[in-house]
């Protein structure tokens, strides 16, 4: 099932703070709550994304899901490397909070989100935040998104103790995956998958980090 939104959310303007490193990157995330931008898109809160009370550090908790800090999705944003021509791919949708950042910076987000519910309410919140550059797909996120590829970056919002290998299929060669890699119940680490040519990746690990586990379909 395949959900979209309708009007165009982009500034591409924030791609220079993202490109010039993770504090800036961060910084940017700050100050997209802080009102429009020049275009005339909307600020991306991450209040706009709340789905139900806070518990703790690590976001709002919904489903078993989580919002992940600002400073997470900035640096994960950061360490994809991500560019105003790209199109992108999310596994893990969740509230819509990290499509949101992409879509101001890339082409095209492709983003799938296994719970019903929550792709549905991620789905009608963009639309309702202006954004018709993001797709949002029901499904196993595992097997990527293979209509809406190849992919020039990838961020995986869950832990899995490996790469998903249909994601690596799905990049091109010269992009970059981002996942939180280890065991699903302890800490993980952030990781940068690097796609150097066909059938060969390089990796290397960023910081250690706590995200869900990745939720698999049962068939």
């Amino acid at each position: 099932m395949r959900l979209r939104t309708r009007r165009d959310g982009r500034n591409h303007s924030g791609l220079r703070a993202i490109r010039g490193g993770w504090f800036g990157a961060a910084r940017h995330i700050g100050e997209c709550s802080g009102g429009h931008a020049a275009n005339g898109s909307p600020s991306v809160h991450p209040w706009r994304f709340l789905l139900g009370r806070i518990r703790g550090q690590a976001g709002i908790y919904w489903q078993d899901q989580t919002i992940s800090q600002p400073f997470i999705v900035a640096l994960m944003t950061h360490l994809a490397e991500v560019n105003s021509d790209h199109t992108v791919l999310e596994v893990g949708t969740g509230s819509g909070y990290q499509a949101a950042i992409l879509a101001r910076l890339v082409r095209k987000v492709c983003t799938v989100e296994i719970i019903p519910p929550l792709a549905e309410a991620a789905a009608k919140l963009l639309s309702n935040l202006g954004y018709d550059n993001v797709s949002v797909k029901i499904g196993d996120g595992y097997h990527g998104w293979l209509e809406c590829g190849p992919f020039d970056a990838i961020i995986v919002t869950a832990a899995l103790e490996h790469v998903p290998p249909p994601l690596i299929e799905q990049l091109k060669v010269g992009g970059r995956l981002v996942m939180p890699l280890g065991p699903v119940h302890a800490t993980q680490q952030l990781t940068v998958v690097e796609k150097i040519a066909p059938g060969q990746t390089k990796t290397h690990s960023a910081i250690l980090v706590r995200f869900v586990p990745f939720t698999r379909s049962r068939d």
